[in-house]
């Protein structure tokens, strides 16, 4: 039996109907918003695309940036920053989700600002990049000075005004944006491109100035990125910061090495003021040349005081002079007396002196008796040597074996010539050698009592 299923008055969709409908319904209830919250759970595809979610106490809205909108968000998104994002509310059908498409950022007010600008300050501090010690002097008077601001506006015309009013130099300007997207990547880039220059380049600025005018917290944040303030830190040439007005202040203030509270009053620290120079220079050669004055004076006084107690020198010449000529005259006079008392005490001496062939007959003499003297020793000593050995060797004769033999004794030697003491080391048949006073004789042993050897 067929079944058939009951009539119905609701209307049929598909899920992708479904999610049309939700769509248009959602983008046509809301249109365009503007939603402020925490950005979380921030992801940057390699596609280019940033997905997060805004967040509040109350709930959770996920968002998407697409990649032909990062470029104009007006601030890069940032993990737990509160902002203020406008686009267009949407859905995402595979999900059943919806979500914001985001096309601009802003931050959620000052606090939010002052607040994260906060945070980068206190941990670039501990990592010590606002340190006194690492700031350098600013050279006196630079060859060639570094500017890092916009081409447009008054800012770089104030500081080229400035250094040529105070003390012409030559400005080499690296334009960059001052805010915006990509403005704090642009000046970071200015800042290491010309520390990245060789010592030696002509373009390699002496100084840098990073400026530009006034404006909101807002339009500062570039000078507070945290690209910047590095860069500022790592620059290998002194800078100075010069960024908004007096009362402004912002991070790559504490890194560079001299902060100005105008672009103006940075130029004025860049170079010196030319007048005050020559005034100075001025002031320093009057001093100079009164010291001089003074010092003259008083070194003629003192050589006016020396010279009045000076002795007459002319007079002092002509005594000398005549002492001259009076010891010439006495040296003339003594010379020959010196020489014939020398003479006669030389004749004294040698009257006194003997003569040489006496010293050597002398000298003959005794050595001739100190030669027989030796040869008398000499004498007696070879005659007490020869009786000790004379006796010695009479000693020696009467101890010798021979004289034992002469008294009847026989030495017994085996075949090796060895003397054979005990009748027990000789084996029967063994030949023995007889050794008397007189002579050798050969023989063999026999076997005798208990197994002994004798001789036969």
């Amino acid at each position: 039996m067929d079944e058939t299923r009951p009539a119905s008055n609701i209307p049929e969709y598909s899920v992708g109907e479904i999610a049309g409908a939700v769509r248009r319904t959602l983008e046509g209830a809301f249109g365009r918003v503007r939603v402020r919250g925490e950005i979380a759970e921030l992801r940057r595809y390699p596609s280019g695309h940033i997905y997060l979610a805004l967040k509040d106490e109350n709930a959770k809205l996920k968002a998407v940036i697409w990649k032909s909108a990062v470029s104009r968000l007006g601030l890069k998104p940032e993990e737990g920053t509160e902002v203020i994002a406008s686009g267009r509310i949407t859905t995402y059908g595979d999900r059943s989700e919806y979500q914001l498409q985001i096309d601009r950022l802003e931050y959620a007010g000052a606090g939010a600002l002052l607040a994260r600008i906060e945070a980068l300050r206190q941990k670039l501090m501990a990592e010590g990049l606002f340190d006194e010690g690492r700031k350098r002097p600013i050279p006196r008077i630079p060859a060639l000075i570094g500017v890092v601001s916009s081409e447009k506006g008054a800012v770089i015309q104030d500081i080229r005004t400035t250094i040529a009013r105070r003390f012409p130099r030559p400005v080499l300007l690296w334009p960059v944006p001052v805010q915006g997207e990509g403005a704090a990547e642009r000046i970071a880039a200015a800042i290491a491109g010309f520390s990245a220059l060789a010592p030696d380049d002509p373009l390699r600025p002496d100084v840098v100035i990073v400026a530009r005018g006034g404006g909101s917290l807002e339009d500062l944040m570039a000078f507070n990125e945290e690209i910047v303030v590095r860069a500022a830190a790592a620059s290998t040439i002194p800078l100075i910061s010069a960024v908004g007005h007096e009362t402004d202040t912002t991070l790559i203030d504490f890194a560079s090495d001299r902060r100005a509270p105008t672009p103006t009053a940075a130029a004025e620290l860049a170079v010196p003021s030319r007048a005050e120079l020559l005034e100075t220079v001025a002031h320093s050669g009057a001093r100079l040349a009164s010291a001089l004055g003074r010092t003259l004076s008083q070194s003629k006084l003192r050589l006016r005081e020396a010279e009045r107690h000076l002795p007459d020198l002319p007079a002092l010449l002509r005594q000398a002079r005549q002492r001259l000529d009076d010891r010439g005259e006495r040296l003339a006079n003594a010379l020959p007396g010196f020489a014939a008392a020398r003479r006669a005490m030389l004749e004294r001496l040698a009257s006194r002196l003997p003569h040489p062939r006496e010293r050597i007959a002398a000298g003959r003499a005794a050595m001739s008796l100190a030669t027989a003297k030796l040869a008398a020793e000499a004498r007696s000593l070879l005659r007490d040597a020869r009786t000790r050995t004379d006796a010695l060797a009479a000693r020696l004769e009467a101890v010798s074996y021979e004289r034992v033999l002469a008294r009847g004794f026989v030495l017994v030697e085996d075949a090796r010539g060895q003397p054979v003491t005990q009748a027990a080391t000789v084996k029967p048949g063994a030949r023995l050698s007889l050794h008397f006073a007189d002579g050798r004789r050969g023989v063999t042993a026999d076997r005798g009592p208990a197994g002994q050897g004798t001789l036969l």
